[in-house]
């Protein structure tokens, strides 16, 4: 059974740890990331990004995987369905297709508009008991071609948003998507204590959670931080990990590739970032 991303986030906000969001974007990623959630006993969110929720044939197919594997593998920790960096219409239909969770990224609108929009999303999600992120200020880099170059949100209107009530928010502090420049200055952490001191006991998102030192994930999560998203680093590892099993041929035998045992070593190899991202961010033991 999935769940809303609420109780879990407030009991990461007030025990100063931080749930870990896992980007999906295939059957193997997703058995990998609920075995590893359930071994350690950690609360999970499955993020699926627009692109991804394509390329797995929508997102109702999406929904129907999840839930099914969750049954069949007796997952008993929490588990949220999520929609990462949604467009306004996106998110409906993650509504419509029975994701827990919802993002609305309305970053890139009018501080207006995306009020107005935002609004809408939070009577639905309230009547249908799904949990809701809305963002203020792009996250930096690329994801499913949009382009953001890191802007600091405004704690003012960081406030604005929570206001509206959503379950979190997502601020940019400097954070970007993909792989961190050498020249990255690193984050914000003087705008994220204003968003903090505006926005009280609301849970903080972390986005491009992907290269950024350990000593600044536990920093960002002592100012409010409850959900922090990895994506990037599990396609690295799951890349190098069947790069290397394609160049030893160990799967050849004159009949070609298995792709199951062609993508095992992938998965094994998102499992072990997985559990690293669990242990850091303090979530293991808090199912």
């Amino acid at each position: 059974m999935l769940v809303s991303a609420k109780e879990m986030l407030t009991k990461a906000k007030a025990g100063k740890y931080a749930v870990g969001q896992f980007n999906i974007n295939n059957l193997e990623w997703t058995k990998a990331i609920l075995q590893t959630a359930q071994e350690l006993n950690s609360p999970v969110i499955l993020g699926v990004s627009e692109g991804a929720g394509k390329y797995m044939c929508g997102y109702k197919t999406v929904a129907q995987m999840v839930k099914a594997m969750v049954e069949e593998l007796n997952i008993t920790v929490p588990v949220a369905l999520h929609l990462d960096h949604g467009s306004y219409e996106g998110a409906k239909k993650c509504i419509e297709a029975g994701f827990s969770s919802i993002m609305f990224d309305g970053s890139h609108y009018p501080i207006e508009e995306n009020i107005e929009k935002t609004k809408e999303l939070v009577a639905t999600c309230n009547e249908l008991g799904l949990s809701l992120e809305a963002e203020v200020g792009s996250i930096g880099g690329e994801e499913d071609g949009v382009v953001g170059m890191g802007e600091c949100a405004d704690p003012n209107e960081c406030k604005m948003i929570a206001d509206l009530g959503v379950t979190m928010l997502a601020a940019g502090i400097g954070n970007i998507h993909g792989v961190y420049p050498a020249n990255w200055p690193g984050l914000r952490f003087d705008v994220l204590a204003a968003i903090e001191e505006k926005v009280g006991d609301m849970p903080l998102v972390l986005h491009g959670g992907t290269g950024i030192p350990d000593d600044m994930i536990q920093k960002a999560i002592s100012l409010g931080v409850a959900k922090i998203n990895v994506n990037t680093e599990c396609q690295l590892v799951f890349a190098e990990a069947t790069r290397k099993y394609i160049e030893a041929g160990k799967d050849q035998q004159g009949k070609g590739f298995d792709p199951r045992k062609l993508l095992a070593p992938g998965a094994e190899a998102i499992k072990a970032k997985v559990k690293e991202k669990m242990e850091l961010f303090g979530s293991v033991n808090k199912a």
